[in-house]
């Protein structure tokens, strides 16, 4: 018998196959089912909706669109703080693209507004995400995801998940950040629903975010059929070789996610809605080669959906950041 001293080493010995990976055994909507509701009870959802309560805080005029920035309650007592992009000279609601920025200062990010010292570095890496959506003849909406940002609350803007115990307190309580952040969202598109279609085409919701806001586009996408497409960047690999390889956030981690799936097999939720996968193959965080595992198996997904064409993998030449450049031609072949 081997015998294994290193802890972390046994954790991979004994990690396995997941229980419920996707291989084709049943057919796709058949393991959805099933999938998807061990996947909600895995990541914590809160229970119930709460009252809709909508505010417009603050409109103005910018380069090209306006901004209108408002807010909304997620959960009895709990708001999002948010804002709207609108393209100059639109005359008929637009597909949007809903951005979440990674372990950042907040959605100034994605709204192209330094805040912070160095939100600039930020900001010229394609991270901003909504200024670039308008540019491409879209509406743009940008929030502050929990931890982050306004939901943070640090004196420096830097994400209270980094390095104080939040992410980790909520699952003291049977909850997840990854949970928490995906309710926000899918409550954001109630709102696209009922209050923004003068501005928003709600049939084209696209949900796009790179690194942490990637995980989280990953993640909601899985679970909300309301979305169009899907553009998770630096974010989609295989558990084994990025969240259980090394030093990751708290907020990425949802306990017992491995022993069901993997990251892969959770991507297979997602068909048959528009997905582009964007990846850089110098991520030392999310090695590439781990990226390539993962979406072989989604697109066996898709291939058995019928719909091989609407999934795509992106794998830009530096590292850990958007490609907007190489993923924005493929994301408008599919509006």
């Amino acid at each position: 018998m081997e015998k294994i001293y290193n802890s972390l080493e046994y954790v991979h010995k004994i990690s396995g196959e997941p229980l419920m990976k996707f291989d084709g055994s049943e057919p796709l909507e058949v393991w959805q089912g099933k999938a998807r509701a061990k996947l909600i009870e895995l990541l914590g959802l809160p229970t119930s909706k709460c009252d809709d309560k909508f505010e417009i805080t603050k409109t103005q005029k910018k380069d090209g669109y306006t901004q209108i920035n408002f807010e909304f309650q997620s959960e009895e007592g709990y708001f999002v703080p948010c804002g709207l992009l609108v393209p100059d000279g639109m005359t008929k609601p637009l597909p949007v693209v809903i951005c979440l920025q990674g372990h950042s200062t907040g959605m100034q990010i994605s709204l192209g507004e330094p805040k912070f010292e160095n939100d600039h570095k930020i900001i010229a890496g394609g991270r901003d995400f909504a200024v670039r959506a308008v540019k491409e003849g879209c509406c743009a909406i940008a929030l502050d995801q929990r931890y982050m940002g306004a939901a943070g609350q640090t004196e420096t803007g830097s994400p209270s998940c980094l390095k104080e115990n939040t992410a980790m307190a909520t699952l003291l309580l049977g909850r997840t950040a990854i949970g928490e952040r995906a309710w926000d969202v899918c409550r954001l598109v109630d709102v696209i629903e009922s209050k923004l279609t003068e501005y928003i085409d709600k049939d084209k919701i696209i949900l796009m975010g790179n690194s942490g806001g990637g995980t989280v586009t990953f993640y909601t996408s899985c679970i909300e059929d309301r979305l169009y497409m899907s553009v998770p960047s630096c974010a989609v690999c295989t558990y084994d070789d990025s969240i259980m390889a090394m030093y990751h956030c708290p907020c990425n981690f949802i306990p017992g996610i491995r022993k069901y799936f993997n990251m892969g097999d959770l991507g297979c939720l997602i068909a048959p809605k528009k997905l582009v996968v964007v990846c850089g193959k110098e991520d030392v965080i999310f090695p590439v080669e781990g990226v390539k595992k993962s979406f072989e198996t989604i697109k066996s997904a898709y291939a058995a959906a019928g719909k091989e064409d609407s999934c795509h993998l992106v794998i830009g030449d530096g590292g850990h950041q958007f490609y907007p450049d190489e993923a924005w031609p493929i994301m408008h072949s599919m509006l």
